[in-house]
Formats: C-alpha cells, structure tokens, sequence
C-alpha cells in the first residue's frame, strides 16, 4: 500500500456533491453548467436535462434552456456511453471525435450481422446527403436507406448511419412544453462549423475530474465508455494529487478542486432522472447504497430520478402530468423518512412544481 491519503465514502460522496452543484446551488448560466457537467444524459425528452438543471441552479426556467437549444448554442447528440446528451456546440465538436470508438463498439456489438457485407462509407455518403437536406427520423432515414439496399434492415441502416456520422437531433425535440420527433441532421450542417480535427483526450480526463473528482481511471471510463485511459491518467499525474479509496484504489484528483470536510451538511435534493451523477463512476456506493441500485436502475435501462438525503440515494420520484391538467411530483422513500427530511423533499417538490408551470400536488408513498 502507498501513502496516499485515503478518502472514505462520505468524504467522496461530498467532492462529488460540491463539485456538481448541489450542496449549494449556484447562479451559473445553463450553458455553463452544461459545459462544466460535461453534458445531461437527455436519452428521455424532454424532462432529464430540465430537471438536472433545476436541482442546480437558482432562478433556472424552462425557456433559458429553451432558447440554447433553438438557438444552435446546445445540442442533442449520441456521446458518453453511446447515449444521447445535451451539451454545448463547443462540446459538441470535441466530444464526438473523441468518443467515435464508443459508436463504432456499440455498432458491432449491436448491428453488426445486419450490416456483414455493406459498404459502410458509402452508406454515410448517402445518409449525410439526406439529413442534411431535411432533418429525418430514423425511421424515414432507414427506409430511404434501404431504397438502395434491398433486403436490408431499415433499422440496422439508420442505427449504422447514427453510429457513423454525428446526426444531433433537431428542435422541437427536446424543447419543454413542446417536443417533438426525434429528426436528425449533421452537427456539421447545424453548427455551421467543422468537428474539431484534434480533440486532445487529457482535456477531456481533466474535465471529468473537475466534475466527479476524484476517480479511478475504471470511473473516467465508465462515465464516457472508452476504455485504455489509465495511461491518460498516469501521464497526467504530476500535475494531479493521488488519493486512495478504502478498498486500496488509486484516486487521481486536480490540486484545486473542493473537497470538503465529510462532515459538511449535504441538503435534501431531487435528482433528475438518468442524471450522471449516478452513473459515470464504477463504483456508485459514493452515492447510490448498492442495496438501493435496483430500485432506480432498471434491468431494460431505466433510471428514474432519486431523492438524495445526507448525500446518499435514499428513495425515487417524478415528475408527471395529470388528466386533468396540471403536475404531481410523487415522492417514494425507500425507508423510514425523518420528518426534517420530508419536509425538505416536500420543498424541494414544490420548486418543481413551480417550474413546471404551478398547480399540481406532492405526494409521499409510504415505504414498501
């Protein structure tokens, strides 16, 4: 064993809350808190990336983000994990060459039979052509591939071309109150500009820290799916501090990045859904208890939005819609709730509420 300091579950548990904003909340613009997140997982639309921002930001609405995402200043794109995030154009540029291995892994992985055989240049040739003279479905883009194809898998085609090129989603998806279909073009032809041609894969180490410092190099490769990065880290090393966990692994870290006290009081907050706090470490126990990981995260995928308490996930909740009009937040602790923590979560429901549009009721589910 070296002699690196080691940090106990509580005192990652606190970095990780300090450094994404929710000991306390901040007046931080939405695009910057994007670009500081690295993204929202935005897989579900609209409410993931919405809701993510809520339980960060002081005075955040519906239509900041709103006039990001029309404005070209955001976009939705397929990224970390192979799943789609909301990040910046800027963001946008440099993730998507950087994690193009992630894409090509889960095309063989997934369509790889379907496609034995294909030319798979020329199928983005085409792909490219027809996005960018309309925004498409997957399903349009699909049939029109197989066109040419016959006998082919329309889906396998539009999953190829999604892999292939970086197709971002366009307005009105993803946009509150509104939505959309999922119609896809160019990041390209949306952007105006290039994708970065030298994306430098240390910037992106060094971001990842700052946002869910400290980590393992298995933790930086969860949270974006490549994998190889421990010598990323290493190289990186004499300008980060080290750490150990308790189970003896090597924690790298920037030198200035918080790490408060573990006794540091940790606010009752709602987590959105699919937000990455809980999912871009390898081991989530700094946050998420492992008896308590099935309960929000579903064997097809699902990860519903979590009542965090004393920095830990101690329930599920969300956000939906009523026949009748208006909103109700359920609330669903997973144990016995102690009544300054209810009243707490019935706070922080009633701010969704508020930023949902007004009206609407809270609701607590007894334990099961």
């Amino acid at each position: 064993m070296s002699g690196e300091e080691v940090l106990g579950r509580r005192a990652l548990s606190r970095a990780l809350l300090a450094r994404q904003h929710l000991l306390t909340r901040t007046t931080a613009t939405p695009a910057a808190m994007i670009r500081h997140l690295g993204g929202l997982q935005a897989q579900a639309a609209p409410q993931p990336p919405y809701l993510g921002l809520l339980a960060r930001l002081d005075g955040f609405a519906p239509d900041a983000l709103g006039e990001l995402i029309e404005g070209r200043q955001v976009v939705r794109i397929a990224l970390q994990r192979g799943t789609i995030h909301l990040v910046t154009a800027e963001d946008c540029r440099t993730l998507r060459p950087l994690l193009q291995p992630v894409l090509d892994q889960a095309l063989r992985s997934n369509f790889g039979k379907w496609l034995t055989g294909l030319d798979l240049d020329a199928l983005a040739a085409e792909a490219r052509t027809l996005v960018e003279e309309e925004p498409r479905t997957f399903q349009r883009l699909g049939a029109d591939l197989a066109a040419t194809r016959p006998g082919r898998d329309p889906a396998a085609l539009a999953q190829a071309a999604r892999c292939l090129l970086p197709l971002v989603q366009v307005p009105p998806r993803g946009l509150w109150g509104r939505g959309g279909p999922a119609a896809h073009t160019t990041a390209e032809a949306w952007l105006g500009r290039p994708l970065d041609p030298a994306p430098s894969l240390d910037d992106l180490a060094l971001r990842y820290l700052a946002a869910f410092g400290p980590a393992t190099a298995a933790d930086l490769q969860k949270w974006c799916g490549l994998t190889r990065l421990a010598p990323v880290l290493k190289r990186l090393a004499p300008g980060l501090v080290t750490f150990r966990d308790e189970q003896g692994r090597l924690l790298y870290d920037l030198p200035d990045a918080p790490r408060p006290d573990p006794d540091t009081p940790a606010p009752v907050r709602l987590i959105a859904p699919f937000d990455n706090l809980l999912l871009s470490h390898a081991d989530r126990t700094r946050v998420l208890p492992e008896e308590y990981r099935k309960r929000v995260m579903t064997q097809n995928g699902i990860v519903f939005g979590s009542l965090l308490v004393d920095g830990l996930v101690a329930g599920a909740w969300e956000l939906s819609e009523e026949r009748g009009g208006g909103w109700a937040v359920t609330v669903r602790p997973f144990a016995p709730t102690a009544r300054a923590d209810r009243r707490a979560a019935g706070e922080e429901a009633e701010r969704v509420l508020a930023f949902a549009g007004g009206g609407g009721s809270v609701r607590f589910e007894d334990p099961a």
